[in-house]
This record gives structure tokens, C-alpha cells and sequence, in this order.
């Protein structure tokens, strides 16, 4: 019977692996993850010629897996950008006045105020129903008949 080298070379370093996997993911749940990963990409890809190259691989495929991790869970907060290097492209049609013109354009007069106070200023409907002398449901349904009107404006322009 010819000798497991993948097997006796992990568990034989086990512990060190471990370590590895821990220095890089933070987190001992994934670290056992990404050990059992190594192991199991291995073991479905073929034999080992000695110990030496059952450490090497073990050793490499568990740092390969460990690096994918933390690109997958990588996540830039806004405070930790470097805005130097970031460059916008303005898109086409940016100019955001003009777009929401012709969003709009159909709207009543009532409905252009409602949709300019709840979307512009953040005011609550029943704020809004007070400021315009209006009750709480007639400023949610015109609203809703602003929203549908823009809905409609936006496929035209997208056509």
C-alpha cells in the first residue's frame, strides 16, 4: 500500500496551518474553513510524490484560499478612500436639473410642490399636509399619481 503523503503531512502540521490561516482571516471559524478547503483541493487533485511537495502544496493552496477570502469579503468604507486616485466620469445626461425636468414635466402644480417637499426637503406627508392645508391621504395619493406620472416620463426617455 503506497503511503498518504497529503494526509500524514496535514495532520502533521496542523497546527501551524492554523496559525497560518488565522494570521491572515482574524477569525478561527474561517481559518478551519480555509484549512479544510486546502486540504480537500488538494486530495481531489491528485497524489504526492513526497512529504516535501504535500507541505509546499498545503501550504500554498491554503494561502491562495485565504487571499480569495479576504478579496471577497474586502469592503472600502467611504472614511478609508483615497479620493486622489478615484476619477468620475460624468455620465451623458448628469445634468441632474435637466433630467428632473423632464421627469416632472406633466405634473401639476400640487404635485410638483408634494414631490419637491417629500423628495427635496425629506418632510413627512402629514408635514407636508399641514404646510399645504391638506389632509395626510390627499398628499399620499398625489404623490403616489406624481410618482406613476414620472414611472411613465422615465420609459419614454429610456426608449
Amino acid at each position: 500500500m503506497e503511503k498518504d503523503y497529503l494526509t500524514s503531512s496535514f495532520i502533521a502540521l496542523r497546527d501551524k496551518l492554523h496559525r497560518s490561516a488565522i494570521a491572515f482571516l482574524k477569525d478561527d471559524e474561517d481559518a478551519k474553513d480555509a484549512m479544510q478547503d486546502a486540504f480537500l483541493n488538494l486530495w481531489k487533485h491528485g497524489d504526492m510524490k513526497s512529504d516535501a511537495e504535500a507541505r509546499n502544496k498545503l501550504f500554498t493552496a491554503l494561502r491562495n484560499i485565504c487571499i480569495d477570502k479576504i478579496r471577497r469579503t474586502r469592503s472600502i468604507h467611504i472614511s478609508e478612500a483615497d479620493y486622489d486616485r478615484v476619477e468620475v466620469q460624468p455620465e451623458p445626461y448628469e445634468d441632474v436639473g435637466r433630467l428632473e425636468s423632464l421627469l416632472t414635466s406633466g405634473l401639476t402644480d400640487i404635485q410638483k410642490r408634494i414631490y419637491i417637499l417629500v423628495t427635496r426637503d425629506g418632510m413627512e406627508y402629514e408635514a407636508v399636509a399641514a404646510r399645504l392645508d391638506m389632509s395626510a391621504s390627499a398628499v399620499r395619493m398625489s404623490m403616489s399619481r406624481a410618482r406613476k406620472k414620472i414611472r411613465e416620463n422615465y420609459k419614454k426617455l429610456n426608449r
